[in-house]
């Protein structure tokens, strides 16, 4: 052998050595498992697991190729490694010696890299697909056969009628049969019923859903959605309005399997949906639980061996079949009735418009003027991304903070001419006792002239604003003092306070839920029972429960302050809905979007004014 091949060999060794410690350290400060400098039946493959795409089919069949034998694979949810117990120390040995560094596994083909440990972790023994399945759900697998699978596809690509909103649905197409689903409400205008009715090709499914569930009093349904997923997309926690549908909403997977998350408070439980399979949502799992799909391209599963195990998402088609009510509800799961928790939307929606101004008044004005010294030291450290949007203009650029607070961002890029404005003069007071440029105004009447402005900012204030018209009149507003070229960034809580399964900061501040364990049904009539109020025309509103689920949009948030009566005032809120924002923005005359994102809770867009010639 040449020098120069030795040498490359130990230089692969060394490195090999190297990344093998690197992975065994996180490995051990992550699950507490020590390594092994003598064989033992467990081996670690410390750089590969579910995390990355590996699944128990392709690390057996690894494994297999050295000649050793195993007797289980543990595969640890969300972690880039995994666990083998072999049958034997003999097995074990050869599986080292077979893949250490010389094995490629995974979906990247990664180099594995192995050690010996003395245990398991002890939260390996763990599986979330081991829950029970909430009360009324109900998954049927093979429904339809694979030609009748392809029939209902003919189907639905020959007709129906494709969503006004599908520009604006990122992460799916969708058409519509007997009635338009509604985005953003979840609801249904009855009384404007579509031409195409649901597909006859659907006429085989009622049949059989009577053989498979005949305790329900079933009529057919006539109102169908469907959605078309590429591998990635999703969609977020919801439940389908309790007075638009009755009871149960069916949907039919075709083309790929999924999995699906139910969660009512802290509970969750996954569900796989094979394709082909009926999922049938009735009870306490359509009304109480919502229901969702995390944007992935894997989903982890349970494997055959009794284990987790990692599928890859196809191009996926849902069909969802529901029958309209037409009325209230009168369903006994209060926590997510909107019949129970706010009467008929229709009419908040029409009490909110009739008393806007004096709700606002009321519930925005005098409490922000009554609570500023305390609001003021609760807000002083600058979001991220919006120091990063204020650090991206050129210096001397003149930008506007509309609902500016205590002016925590006019200081952020000292070379920018930065000016606030803001409607309580509590809050002003502090911004000029800092020397900073601010004056008092509505963010309904900016008094700047028009097209004079580099960029502006509006964080957390129009979702203060009690209807759609008001809220859009505050868009228009910054939009029209921008100048060509010039740029806006606008933030508003969402009512989904979680991403990617993840708890936005407002939900993991809640001590009582994670510390006592408090149900949040339980902690809102609570306060509902101290706090109730109404608005003039007799009209309620819900009063949320602070740090917890938004489980209506609009809604009386509380704020209680630390001096010595500890008095409670209630702000109003419009939380918003995903695309919510983005579909105001397009209402805009000469503007752009740019960009739109989520944030710690927040929906947030970025839009550019253009040109009148651009247009």
């Amino acid at each position: 052998m040449h020098v120069e091949e030795k040498q490359q060999k130990v230089n692969n060794a060394k490195k090999a050595n190297k990344k093998q410690r690197r992975c065994l350290a996180i490995m051990k400060s992550d699950c507490q498992v020590s390594s092994s400098d003598d064989p033992t039946l467990y081996l670690a493959i410390l750089n590969v697991g579910l995390s990355n795409g590996l699944t128990e089919e392709c690390l057996l069949q690894a494994a297999a190729a050295t000649g050793g034998s195993v007797a289980q694979v543990v595969m640890m949810p969300g972690k880039s490694y995994c666990f083998l117990v072999c049958a034997s120390l003999e097995d074990s040995q050869l599986i080292y010696l077979g893949m250490h560094n010389i094995s490629t596994i995974g979906q990247q083909g990664a180099v594995a890299y192995l050690s010996y440990v003395k245990e398991l972790p002890a939260v390996a023994e763990k599986n979330n697909w081991d829950k029970p399945l909430p009360s009324g759900l109900l998954v049927i697998s093979d429904f339809v056969s694979e030609e009748e699978e392809s029939t209902l596809l003919k189907a639905i690509s020959d007709d129906g009628r494709t969503s006004e909103a599908t520009g604006t649905l990122k992460h799916r197409k969708v058409k519509h049969f007997g009635y338009e689903f509604l985005y953003g409400t979840n609801n249904v205008d009855s009384s404007k019923p579509l031409e195409q009715s649901i597909p006859s090709a659907c006429d085989i499914l009622w049949p059989r859903l009577k053989d498979s569930a005949s305790s329900w009093d079933w009529n057919t349904p006539d109102q169908l959605t469907v959605n078309e997923y590429e591998p990635g997309h999703g969609i977020p926690p919801h439940v389908d309005t309790h007075s638009a549908f009755f009871d149960p909403i069916l949907s039919l997977s075709l083309q790929s399997d999924v999995v699906m998350d139910f969660r009512r408070g802290d509970e969750q439980v996954q569900v796989r949906l094979p394709r082909r399979s009926l999922l049938i949502m009735s009870g306490e799992a359509r009304y109480d639980w919502t229901h969702g799909i995390r944007p992935k391209h894997i989903d982890v599963v349970p494997s055959g061996f009794g284990g987790l195990t990692t599928q890859t998402r196809g191009k996926r088609t849902s069909l969802t079949f529901r029958r309209l009510r037409k009325g209230p509800c009168d369903c006994s799961y209060p926590t997510l009735c909107d019949t129970r928790q706010t009467k008929v939307p229709q009419e908040i929606t029409a009490s909110l418009a009739a008393q806007a101004v004096t709700l606002e008044q009321q519930n925005v004005h005098e409490v922000y003027d009554k609570i500023a010294d305390h609001f003021s030291e609760t807000r002083h450290t600058p979001w991220p991304q919006v120091a990063e949007f204020l650090d991206s203009f050129d210096a001397q650029s003149v930008v506007l903070d509309i609902g500016c607070g205590n002016g925590k961002y006019l200081g952020c890029n000292t070379n920018l001419l930065a000016i606030g404005c803001d409607r309580a003069q509590g809050l002003l007071s502090v911004g000029r006792r800092k020397g900073q440029n601010v004056f008092r105004c509505d963010c309904l009447n900016v008094p700047v002239r028009s097209s004079s402005i580099d960029g502006c900012i509006s964080i957390a204030v129009i979702h203060h604003l009690a209807t759609t018209e008001r809220r859009l009149v505050a868009l228009m507003e910054m939009a029209r003092v921008l100048r060509p070229g010039g740029r806006a960034l606008v933030y508003v809580w969402a009512k989904d306070q979680r991403k990617n399964d993840k708890k936005s900061a407002y939900l993991r501040q809640n001590k009582a839920v994670n510390k006592e364990r408090t149900t949040e049904q339980q902690q809102r009539q609570k306060q509902h029972q101290e706090l109730e109020q109404q608005l003039p025309n007799n009209t309620p509103l819900p009063v949320h429960t602070n740090r917890t689920e938004f489980q209506q949009q609009d809604v009386l948030v509380p704020w209680k302050t630390k001096d010595e009566h500890n008095t409670t005032y209630l702000r109003y809120y419009h939380v918003f809905e995903e695309e919510e924002l983005e579909n105001l923005v397009s209402q805009l005359s000469e503007v752009q979007l740019i960009k739109s994102y989520y944030d710690q809770g927040n929906h947030c867009v970025i839009f550019e004014k253009i040109s009148k010639n651009s247009v």
